[in-house]
């Protein structure tokens, strides 16, 4: 046998516990076949003299918003600012340096950051004229400027709100431009749908910016019609597309939003009254690209102060927003299970996790033989009792680590002496609760050795440790981005660990995370990642020596 490749000389953290560690891995038609003993008496087109370097399987984000990210790329990066006044000035640059009746576009605004939210007034001075929608960075929040307003026709205090949604008005009625969940529908259909060639150039944006970060598999956390995430009715198309010509590189998986879900026509034994068209569901698709979990949401997110809570924040007279009703999500629940959905459900405040428990219990009777393994996403301030019976479920959580160090701070001065339920993690995997790690990018960075660092040493940006009693070690952290993100997706018999008959995905570093001190992490430099065992990360010209 002649392989493809053959790398030497590595220090391979293969993340299957069968055998931990090798030194030499070949690679045949994009599969893993061997490591060191295995690949005796073998030869190689190809061999790669890794000199010691770490090679371990590709991470695998398990909660992003790829195409959301690739079209960030192109906007206002508000991530670094500090101040009210830097926004402004920044808008204002944009405003004088385009032509045209154009939009400004700011992603991830952080009020606790500057200050304050940005205005509508404030926008209006900065870009007079201009559209203008500033991104809360949970996504869950936006303001926009008045030409916006007048778009939507929602200056007026009669304005009828969707419901699971709100516009700030002071005493008189008037909009201050913030606007929250269900009620950001219609400012963000005004660019809505974004064209398939657009979406599909994101796309690629994204892919090249994952694959410089050592990821090589993505779950897409929600596409298709929908207020809150999803870019397109068509948004399969684009990642289609995206995948024919290349621009995909890293292996994606979709997760279909729960508004594009409506009524169908099946046989009475089927027990299907709700999916979408031809009965497409939980499995659809190859290695490559294919549909995953339905996603269903709860509630709004901790930054913005919409995450529905048992109790009120401690800075804010409000216990959050349900943006559906609890009933209807039984019921749309049970019916995507009987479907064949696994479920997905957006839960982050502990009123949340409840309303996400009921409705996969709810789901599990309805429809015993559905395997498919649910998942709460962000699961992120969950009681002793839930930790509980997220474990009796069976359901995954799907964590975001880097939440800690990026949005640590101002998750502390809400949620107070809940801390200790806060961001959970040891306690989970204690309980016997699988744990996948993604980032929800373009929340945070969503570079996976910060998330590594953060699950290891939990500091917020000022300091303080952050639940120290859910710390874990490297090893379970790297697993959390790599075989347990894989189990989540149904793909742990093919990707996050390197054994004979796995795709050959993997990330090569300068340097070995074991042995690295923790806070070091994410100065480790990617040298090259690999996907189905072609370098399509590759600065230094290693596939090529």
């Amino acid at each position: 046998m002649i392989l493809d490749t053959l790398i030497t000389r590595a220090r391979i953290l293969t993340m299957d516990s069968r055998r931990p560690q090798a030194h030499r891995i070949g690679i045949w038609k994009g599969l893993v076949v061997g490591l060191d003993e295995e690949l005796d008496g073998m030869s190689a087109r190809c061999t790669i003299d890794a000199k010691g370097m770490t090679l371990m399987p590709g991470f695998h984000d398990s909660h992003n918003h790829m195409s959301t990210f690739g079209r960030s790329l192109l906007n206002i990066d508000a991530t670094k600012l500090n101040s009210i006044d830097e926004l402004y000035a920044e808008i204002h640059a944009r405003h004088i340096s385009m032509s045209g009746d154009d939009w400004i576009i700011v992603d991830a605004y952080n009020q606790h950051r500057l200050g304050g939210h940005p205005t509508r007034a404030g926008l209006d001075h900065a870009a007079p004229g201009r559209r203008v929608i500033a991104n809360h960075n949970t996504t869950h929040l936006l303001v926009a400027s008045t030409p916006v307003f007048e778009r939507v026709g929602a200056l007026a205090p009669d304005w009828p709100v969707p419901p699971g949604g709100f516009i700030e008005r002071d005493a008189i009625g008037e909009a201050s431009g913030l606007v929250g969940e269900q009620a950001m529908g219609p400012f963000r259909d005004l660019n809505r749908p974004y064209s398939i060639e657009a979406l599909a150039s994101a796309i690629g944006r994204a892919s090249d910016v994952f694959l410089s970060e050592g990821i090589t598999s993505v779950v897409e956390a929600g596409i298709g019609a929908s207020p809150v995430v999803g870019s397109s009715p068509t948004e399969l198309a684009p990642y289609q597309l995206a995948a024919e010509d290349g621009r995909l590189g890293v292996r994606a998986q979709l997760m279909v939003s729960m508004e594009n879900l409506h009524p169908v026509i099946s046989h009475p034994d089927d027990l299907v009254d709700l999916g979408i068209d031809l009965g497409l569901r939980t499995g659809l698709g190859g290695d490559k690209l294919s549909i995953g979990a339905l996603k269903m949401f709860t509630d709004g997110a901790i930054g913005s102060r919409t995450a529905a809570l048992t109790a009120p924040f401690c800075d804010h007279d409000s216990s959050g927003v349900m943006q559906f009703d609890e009933d209807a999500l039984y019921e749309i629940s049970a019916a995507a299970a009987r479907a064949g959905w696994q479920l997905a459900v957006h839960a982050i405040g502990d009123h949340a996790v409840d309303v996400a428990l009921r409705m996969i219990g709810g789901a599990k009777t309805a429809s015993p033989t559905n395997s498919k393994r649910h998942r709460i996403e962000h699961a992120s301030i969950v009681r002793d009792d839930q930790v509980s019976r997220i474990a009796e479920l069976g359901v995954i959580a799907s964590v975001q680590p880097q939440f800690v160090s990026a949005l640590g701070d101002a998750v502390l001065a809400g949620v107070g002496d809940r801390e200790a339920w806060t961001y959970r993690h040891r306690s989970l995997l204690d309980a016997g609760i699988r744990v996948a790690c993604g980032s929800d990018r373009p929340v945070v960075s969503g570079t996976p050795l910060i998330a590594v660092r953060d699950m290891v040493l939990r500091r917020t940006e000022s300091g303080h440790v952050f639940g120290d009693h859910e710390t874990v070690s490297v090893q379970t952290a790297l697993a959390g981005y790599t075989r347990d993100a894989a189990f989540a997706a149904h793909r742990e018999d093919r990707l996050g660990s390197l054994s004979s008959g796995f795709h050959a995905d993997f990330v090569l570093l300068d340097g070995d995370p074991l042995t690295t001190a923790p806070h070091e992490l994410p100065n480790i430099p990617i040298v090259a990642t690999s996907v189905a065992g072609e370098f399509l990360f590759d600065p230094r010209g290693i596939a090529a020596r």
